[in-house]
C-alpha cells in the first residue's frame, strides 16, 4: 500500500534535500518528540536561525516528516512500499535511505504513542429492554403505537453509565440491519486486512 501525499505535504517534505542528513536526522528526532510533547515554537526557531531560514519552514518541514511517519506507522506498509511512496518525492537515494532507516527505528515508538493518544471509549456491559404499545388514547380509540425503550449500561475507566434510548420498531429494526452489514462487512478480506494493519 503507498501512501497518497497530497500536494501540500509534498511541499513542506521539500525543504528537507536542501539540508544535511545530519538536519534531517534531527528533524526526524523533533518530530518524534512532537508526537509526545506537542509543538514547541523555541526549538523550530532555534533550526531556523542555524539554518538561516524561517521557522515557519522548519515547522513546515517537521511537520511533513512527522505526517510522513505516523501515516507510514497507522498503516503498517512495508519497507517496498515506504521506498515507493517516498521515491515519488524524487529525493537522492541518501535522503530515502535516511527517511526509511527514521521510519523503521521509529515506528514502533510512533504506533505505541499513536495507541496512547486514541480516545477512551466507552465499552458495552449490559442491555435491558421494554416494549411498550399505546392500544388508544382519548381522542383515538383503535390506535396501535409501538415503542421500544433500550437502557444501555456502559463501562468508561471504571465508571458505570447508563443511557436511555426511545424509538419505534422500525427504527429498530433498520439499526439492526445496518449493524448487522457492518459486522458482515468485517468478515472481507479487505476489512480484515485493515484490522491486522490497526493492531
Amino acid at each position: 500500500m503507498l501512501l497518497d501525499l497530497s500536494e501540500e505535504h509534498k511541499e513542506h517534505l521539500a525543504f528537507l534535500p536542501q539540508v544535511d542528513s545530519t538536519v534531517v536526522a534531527e528533524f526526524g528526532r523533533i518530530a518524534v518528540e512532537f508526537l509526545r510533547r506537542g509543538s514547541n515554537p523555541k526549538i523550530y526557531e532555534g533550526a531556523a536561525r542555524k539554518l538561516n531560514v524561517s521557522s515557519d519552514t522548519v515547522q513546515h518541514g517537521v511537520e511533513g516528516l512527522t505526517y510522513l511517519l505516523t501515516e507510514s506507522s497507522k498503516l503498517m506498509i512495508s519497507e517496498l512500499d515506504f521506498q515507493d511512496s517516498v521515491f515519488v518525492l524524487g529525493f537522492s537515494e541518501e535522503l530515502n535511505k535516511l527517511l526509511l532507516e527514521l521510519y523503521l527505528d521509529n515506528r514502533k515508538e510512533i504506533r505505541t504513542i499513536l495507541s496512547e493518544l486514541a480516545p477512551d471509549l466507552p465499552t458495552y456491559h449490559s442491555l435491558e429492554w421494554r416494549l411498550d404499545v399505546q392500544l388508544a388514547s382519548r381522542s383515538l380509540r383503535q390506535q396501535i403505537k409501538p415503542s421500544v425503550t433500550i437502557k444501555l449500561h456502559l463501562n468508561q475507566n471504571g465508571d458505570h453509565n447508563t443511557k436511555v434510548l426511545q424509538t419505534d420498531p422500525a427504527t429498530l429494526l433498520h439499526l439492526v440491519q445496518q449493524l448487522e452489514q457492518a459486522l458482515e462487512e468485517m468478515k472481507t478480506n479487505h476489512c480484515r486486512r485493515v484490522v491486522r494493519n490497526i493492531k
